[in-house]
């Protein structure tokens, strides 16, 4: 009887593992060895070393310079303390395209590469920007299904376009949740294959009508931009598209690293790995109205566009907005507090990276703005 007993014991983690995977519930799996094992509730900023990667390779470095007042002014206590408590990796301001505060904690550095996760969607959409400059894309008018033929059928879906997507409100059916195992966004963050899991689910709504955050939609216009990319006689991978066109033109420091599922194709919804500098340099890109240097990267009308709120005051084209706050402000936004802030009024990039929130706080009204606050106290008291 104790024999059987313990062979039950043995046998029952082997029966359920082998369950999983043939029900097709196989990224339980992946999230209990990447995630809830390690102790987190969630995906964390270092989590890179536990999936597949495509590498985004730099150039020659342009290393961004310091201004005259670097480090001039401290933090105040409060505002440490806090970046501190919450797991801050690093902050970092740029005042004219310089580096004049620059602090990390927690045992990061400048060089430390970690996971933006949705700000990300904002790096797709500059490089459906670019695509349309070169004609790979028609525009963001294109109905989606011109190259996911797979929603043809779909009678909301095939009405779609690739504006629909990057604005939010593409009406794809979806729950964005990263703490319930039972959300398709934890099986879109673990699964095998992401491009045959978006394209076998459907439309609920018509596109256009209601505003609803989806990682489902950014991913879904990635995969329209990859197969762009393969149509045209190009490699389909978005991470060279992002090496070639933005990575390697900004001079970055550091190859970057981009989560992709089990047959390559990048979770595009999130996981860009790079270091605090080089996520600046995005934002400054942004700011110089894509351009860079004497290069036009990205076209000025199209980064006009993506900070226009289009549908919801507080979004445009993959990119947050809060207008109503003084100084005004544009963001990239991702999990657990990472953000890159663009404050046009006082030429600002505020950059903050780190492994948790402070929960006590909204994010969009109190969190970022106390970081473009106190980067706009640290110029004014250095000058």
């Amino acid at each position: 009887m104790i024999k059987k007993l313990l062979l039950f014991i043995v046998a029952l983690p082997v029966v359920a593992y082998l369950g999983l995977h043939l029900s097709g519930n196989g990224f339980f799996i992946n999230a209990l060895e990447r995630t809830y094992l390690k102790g987190h509730a969630t995906a964390n900023i270092n989590d890179h070393e536990a999936f597949n990667v495509a590498v985004i390779e730099t150039g020659t470095p342009q290393p961004l310079a310091r201004g005259q007042n670097y480090n001039a002014s401290a933090l105040t206590t409060e505002f440490r303390k806090e970046l501190e408590d919450t797991g801050t990796a690093g902050y970092l301001v740029l005042h004219n395209g310089e580096i004049v505060s620059e602090h990390y904690f927690n045992g990061y550095d400048d060089r430390s590469q970690t996971n933006s996760f949705s700000m990300a969607k904002t790096v797709l959409t500059l490089l459906v920007g670019i695509a349309i400059e070169e004609g790979l894309l028609q525009g963001l008018d294109q109905a989606v299904t011109d190259l996911i033929p797979e929603f043809k059928d779909d009678q909301l879906g095939n009405t779609a376009t690739l504006a629909n997507l990057s604005l939010m409100n593409s009406g794809y059916d979806w729950v964005e949740h990263y703490y319930s195992w039972f959300s398709p966004t934890v099986e879109l963050y673990h699964g095998s294959d992401v491009e045959e899991f978006l394209v076998n689910r459907a439309f609920s709504e018509a596109p256009g009508e209601r505003w609803y955050y989806s990682s489902a939609s950014t991913q879904l216009l990635a995969i329209a931009l990859s197969r762009a990319l393969e149509t045209s006689g190009r490699d389909p991978s978005i991470a060279k598209y992002l090496s070639e066109k933005i990575w390697q033109p900004l001079g970055m420091n550091d190859d970057a690293l981009w989560h992709t599922d089990e047959v390559g194709m990048e979770m595009a919804f999130c996981c860009l790995n790079s270091n605090v500098r080089n996520f600046a340099k995005l934002g400054q890109l942004m700011l110089n109205s894509g351009k860079w240097g004497d290069k036009q990267l990205v076209p000025a009308q199209f980064i006009a566009k993506m900070i226009q709120p289009d549908g919801a005051s507080n979004y445009g084209y993959s990119t947050w907005l809060n207008y109503g706050n003084n100084p005004p402000y544009y963001h990239f936004s991702g999990h657990l507090g990472q953000s890159i802030s663009v404050v046009p009024e006082h030429q600002l990039v505020v950059v903050r990276l780190g492994e948790r929130r402070n929960k006590n706080k909204e994010f969009d009204t109190e969190e970022i703005p106390a970081l473009v606050a106190e980067a706009v106290r640290l110029i004014q008291t250095a000058n």
